[in-house]
């Protein structure tokens, strides 16, 4: 199993940045150079404990599905994202919002996933699906830290629950 774990300061309370980062639309909107949409599940809005989504997406030249559970919910310090059904032969993602002295959110991403194809896979991961995960995370936190810290008539639409 590979780990992947990625940190991002934001100048915004945690509650904010949890709210944002299980908003759908606002994931969608991060994923656009993948075409991801979610086509089944909780297709809008935040996702809660419990519930599920599916995405569809063009990732490596072909249209994949991941259906999601959203498997621990700890609001605002940490949820916990698990594949259900999709490519990797298992796929866990936890989001810690840790609040820091002076106010400002450090969100800490780990997503531990294996691989399909046994061996095969393994060199996938190697090559090239552990950088190419690192940077999809990356693009979507970008994001999420553009928005938390931006204009309230952007952000505060996607958090009302």
């Amino acid at each position: 199993m590979e780990l992947i774990q990625l940190e991002t300061r934001i100048a915004a309370p945690a509650e904010r940045c949890f709210l944002l980062s299980l908003n759908i639309d606002l994931h969608k909107q991060s994923t656009v150079q993948t075409s991801e949409e979610a086509i089944a599940g909780v297709t809008s809005g935040i996702i809660g404990p419990g519930e599920r989504v599916t995405w569809r997406g063009r990732h490596f030249g072909l249209m994949l599905t991941h259906e999601t559970l959203i498997s621990q919910y700890d609001r605002p310090n940490h949820f916990q994202d698990i594949m259900l059904r999709g490519m990797f032969r298992s796929f866990e993602h936890d989001h810690f919002f840790d609040t820091l002295e002076d106010g400002t959110t450090l969100m800490r991403d780990e997503l531990r996933f294996a691989a399909p194809l046994g061996p095969l896979g393994r060199i996938a991961d190697v090559l090239f699906l552990q950088s190419y995960l690192s940077r999809f995370l990356a693009q979507r936190n970008d994001l999420i830290r553009t928005i938390a810290e931006g204009d309230p008539n952007v952000w505060q639409p996607l958090i009302e629950t």
